[in-house]
């Protein structure tokens, strides 16, 4: 029985391996930019590239855990916007406007990414009828949590990659 290397066309291959080095790559920017699902998108390539390897180096009890890591990635990026921003005293209208803070923050760049979380909660939080001190505090509490979430997301990332890659050259 052929493999699937076998099967494709030598451009059709090479085409595979670069839209999974793109994928993994996009999805690295993915977890910083929060525009792009960072980890999913880096597990899409990561499983291309295994089964481009007909799944010989690469085993899907390998993929299984990488699946997991994504999973725990997400969720670890909903829970630290929102726990960062509860422990600061924020409400849910300032974890939305923080939410909606990062939405708007793209169109502006890296100051907007950084700025909008922080300007979306205070604003949020002060549509709540709280005081400007209160509302500073959450969005501080919003932007820590967002930076966690990043940095959480970033790691996951490396961690699947390296782990990918041991699986393949072990």
């Amino acid at each position: 029985m052929e493999t699937l290397v076998e099967l494709l066309s030598g451009s059709a291959v090479y085409l595979g391996w670069l839209i999974a080095v793109v994928l993994v790559l996009i999805g690295l920017a993915g977890a910083i930019l929060p525009a792009l699902p960072g980890t999913p998108v880096v597990l899409a390539g990561l499983v291309l590239m295994a089964w481009l390897g007909d799944f010989e180096a690469v085993r899907p009890v390998t993929l299984v855990w990488l699946t997991l890591l994504t999973l725990l990635s997400l969720i670890i990026d909903f829970l630290a916007t929102a726990e960062g921003a509860r422990r600061f005293g924020a409400g849910r209208a300032a974890i939305l406007g923080a939410t909606l803070g990062v939405l708007v923050g793209l169109f502006f760049g890296l100051p907007g990414l950084l700025l909008g979380p922080f300007v979306g909660a205070v604003l949020g939080h002060m549509a709540g009828r709280a005081r400007l001190d209160d509302s500073l505090r959450a969005g501080v509490g919003a932007s820590i949590g967002v930076l966690v979430g990043t940095v959480a997301k970033v790691v996951i990332s490396v961690i699947m990659i390296l782990w990918f890659a041991i699986a393949w050259w072990l």
